[in-house]
């Protein structure tokens, strides 16, 4: 059971409490593929799986919706937002050009409190095991230390809408994420990671910086190497 099951297991008392809740359990099986790509989400259904009332779930996906994660259809209902490499290839080039301006500025921003930020995230990161036990899932506590550690290379970047543009296109991110670990593809994450935080903590912007965008670009490669597997 993964942090977002555990969540709705208390069954919360307050209506807003209870969106929440429900808002991160749908959240969390829509970026790890649990509602598919395009899935129609059907209130009836919905109500039975989480176990709560129509009025919260609506409120949950109007979150969803408004994150780009659901798609809001006229009249229609819900369904789970499309994946395709097209959609895959703009995200990329966007998350490369916002994270590069970020990186940079906070590079040259930053101070000793960032930088233990940058050092400490990623020594969390590195001290946990990429893959759930023998699965090919990846682990619920690495996907949140792996987002930390993003968040602290930016976050001394000075401007809260640019933090908060990176973090909402991580979101979009973490879904093709999933998608890349089927791939088989050996990654060395860990060294990745490091490479990036030696070249910020050394103040090298330029290596930094072709360093995060080659780690960004990776997943687009893997998404697109395995859709080309599945036409051959």
């Amino acid at each position: 059971m993964d942090t977002a099951d555990r969540t709705m297991d208390s069954r919360p008392s307050t209506p807003t409490t209870l969106t929440s809740a429900v808002y991160e359990r749908l959240r969390r099986d829509v970026l790890v593929g649990r509602l598919r790509p395009g899935e129609k989400l059907r209130i009836e259904a919905l109500r039975a799986t989480y176990e709560v009332g129509a009025s919260p779930l609506r409120e949950a996906l109007n979150r969803l919706s408004a994150e780009g994660l659901v798609v809001q259809e006229d009249q229609r209902g819900f369904r789970v937002s499309p994946v395709s490499l097209d959609d895959l290839k703009e995200l990329t080039r966007t998350r490369c050009w916002l994270n590069e301006i970020a990186l940079r500025e906070s590079i040259a921003r930053g101070d000793t409190a960032w930088e233990e930020r940058v050092v400490l995230t990623h020594h969390r990161l590195a001290r946990t095991p990429v893959y759930s036990d023998a699965s090919s899932k990846l682990d619920s506590e690495w996907e949140r230390r792996h987002r930390e550690f993003h968040a602290a290379l930016i976050s001394a970047c000075g401007s809260r809408w640019l933090t908060a543009f990176c973090e909402s296109l991580f979101d979009q991110a973490d879904r093709y994420r999933y998608l890349s670990v089927y791939a088989h593809e050996h990654r060395d994450f860990v060294g990745e990671h490091r490479a990036i935080m030696e070249a910020t903590l050394a103040r090298n912007a330029e290596s930094a910086v072709r360093l995060l965008i080659d780690h960004i670009s990776k997943t687009a490669e893997l998404v697109s190497s395995l859709e080309a597997g599945t036409k051959r």
